[in-house]
Parts: C-alpha cells; sequence; structure tokens
C-alpha cells in the first residue's frame, strides 16, 4: 500500500519526460526530419496541431490573472512586440538572406509570445500574470497585426494575407478564447488537469517542428552553408528580443522586468513553423522557427535558471 501511495501515476511520469526534457525532444525531433523526410506528411494536419496546441495550453490561463496587470506594464511587452518583427526584418536583410527566408523571419517576429513563457517566467521569480496576460492579448491582436506586418515586410513575394487570418482566427484565436473561456465556466473541473495541459501543448510542438524539418529536408542536406546564415540570425533576434524587455523594463519592478524580457524575447517557433505551411507559403520560410525553437529553447531555461537564482 506504501509503495502504491507514494509512486508517480504513470501518466504523470509521461507527462514529466515530455517537459522536463523538452529541448531534447525537440531536437530528437529535428534529427528525425532531417533523417525521414516522409515525416513531412504530418504538416497535412498543421492546422488541427496548431489548434490542440493553443487550446491545451490556454485551458491553464485563468481570467483572474488578468485583472492584475496594468495597463502600463501591459504596454512595455505590447511595445517590445511592435518591434521585434521590424527587428526580424532588419537582421534577415542585414545577413542577406532569401525573400522567402526572410518573410519566415519576420512571422517569427509577429507571433505570439513562446506559449511557456508564462512558465519560463514563474520559474525565474517573475510576474506571471503580466506574461499570461500579454499572451492573450497579442495572441487575439495577431489578427489584425501579424497579417498587416507580413504584408508590409514581405521581403519581395508576394504573401497571401487571408491564409494567413484563416489560420489565425480557426488555430489561434478561437481555441485561445474557447479554452479560457471553458477555465472561466468550470475552474474546478478544467483545473483538475491542469498538470496535463502543457505536456500535450509540448507534443503538439514536437509533431509540428519535426514535420516542418522533414519538409525543409533535401534543402538543409544540399545546403548546409544556409543554415549558418539562418542560425546566426535567430540568435541575433533571440538576443535582441532580451535586450528590448530589458531596456524598455528599466525602472520597473524586478518580476515586470523578467517578465518584460522573456515575452519580447521568446517567440512561439511552433506557431510561426505551423502558420507558414498552413497558410501555403514556401516550405523554407519555415526553417528560421525550427532553428529559432533550439535556440530559445536553450537560452530561455539558462534565464529562468539565472534570474531564479539571483536577488
Amino acid at each position: 500500500m506504501t509503495a502504491q501511495t507514494t509512486s508517480q501515476p504513470i501518466p504523470m511520469v509521461v507527462t514529466d519526460l515530455i517537459e522536463d526534457y523538452l529541448l531534447v525532444w525537440i531536437l530528437l525531433s529535428v534529427g528525425i526530419g532531417i533523417a525521414v523526410p516522409e515525416v513531412a506528411v504530418v504538416t497535412r494536419a498543421s492546422t488541427v496541431i496548431l489548434a490542440i496546441m493553443i487550446g491545451s495550453i490556454s485551458l491553464t490561463l485563468s481570467v483572474g490573472q488578468f485583472s492584475q496587470i496594468r495597463a502600463r506594464t501591459l504596454g512595455i511587452v505590447l511595445v517590445g512586440h511592435v518591434t521585434m518583427p521590424f527587428l526580424a526584418f532588419g537582421v534577415a536583410r542585414g545577413l542577406g538572406l532569401s525573400p522567402e527566408l526572410t518573410v519566415g523571419f519576420v512571422i517569427l517576429g509577429a507571433v505570439t509570445p513562446e506559449l511557456v513563457t508564462p512558465v519560463m517566467t514563474e520559474l525565474a521569480g517573475g510576474d506571471t500574470a503580466l506574461s499570461t496576460t500579454a499572451l492573450v492579448v497579442i495572441g487575439v491582436g495577431s489578427l489584425g497585426f501579424l497579417p498587416a506586418v507580413v504584408a508590409l515586410l514581405a521581403g519581395g513575394i508576394e504573401v497571401p494575407t487571408m491564409p494567413i487570418i484563416e489560420q489565425l482566427v480557426v488555430a489561434v484565436v478561437v481555441p485561445m478564447l474557447v479554452a479560457v473561456g471553458l477555465r472561466a465556466w468550470h475552474p474546478e473541473r478544467v483545473g483538475a488537469y491542469d498538470s496535463y495541459y502543457p505536456a500535450i501543448s509540448a507534443t503538439m510542438v514536437i509533431l509540428i517542428i519535426g514535420g516542418v524539418t522533414a519538409a525543409n529536408a533535401a534543402t538543409i542536406q544540399s545546403n548546409l552553408s544556409l543554415l549558418v546564415g539562418v542560425g546566426s540570425g535567430v540568435v541575433i533576434l533571440n538576443a535582441l528580443g532580451y535586450g528590448v524587455g530589458f531596456v524598455l523594463s528599466r525602472g520597473t519592478s524586478r518580476p515586470t522586468r523578467i517578465a518584460s524580457i522573456l515575452s519580447i524575447g521568446m517567440r512561439d517557433f511552433a506557431v510561426a513553423a505551423a502558420l507558414v505551411i498552413a497558410a501555403g507559403l514556401p516550405t523554407i520560410a519555415s526553417l528560421p522557427a525550427v532553428a529559432f525553437g533550439v535556440v530559445e529553447m536553450t537560452t530561455s531555461a539558462g534565464l529562468a535558471r539565472w534570474f531564479g537564482g539571483t536577488d
């Protein structure tokens, strides 16, 4: 009896393995995608995968968290968010990347903060309510902002904005609003499964990253030097995002500063990759998102550990 009461349920062991080793699973997914191009078949379900990914993690968001936030602190994150696609465009152009890759960088800069940003903020001792509110507000606002900024900074190729808007409605905004609404309607029932939602979302991230990597496998294998330019670009963009968050939040409280740095510097690479594929854009435009995912997961974990260990 004692062994049964102290042992961890099998489902919880699985969720811990997924969440605690997410970077490892992402690296493995990228490796499989390169080695087995047939995995690209996963991208056919990119809209469904994206909707599950957004909806499951959004079930952890409670309406009560939003009422704690002041407009000024939220404004800091929103200003930083608006600058990101322009910085991404500048990085891509500065490195002389192709128009397709430039579009990929712009979409990466314009999407919502990474879905696990509130978790990283909590681990770092930051203002979780701020990062959560920013995630929802930017998610809803992306319906107008993302298509507009992509059309403005298209980089020389024609980008159909209606497919992007449709994907944002179906796979981002609606699942997010429905999930938050369900949480408000039945908080106890939905909250009973809080420990499972992040693992479900993370699994979708792993699936979509493997699929979009496989879709780019031939390009990667035939032009490894391309990865150097893209890799350099995502490292620069990630660092710039953290830097913008730091500069804009100077003079605020430490929790606000941490939330701002992470919310601006972390971009939802899986959403960016899935949007590129689902909207019918060139598959190579998803390559920056794949590379950014590997970089971001490493740097954000390091920042969370560093912030969490400092006063």
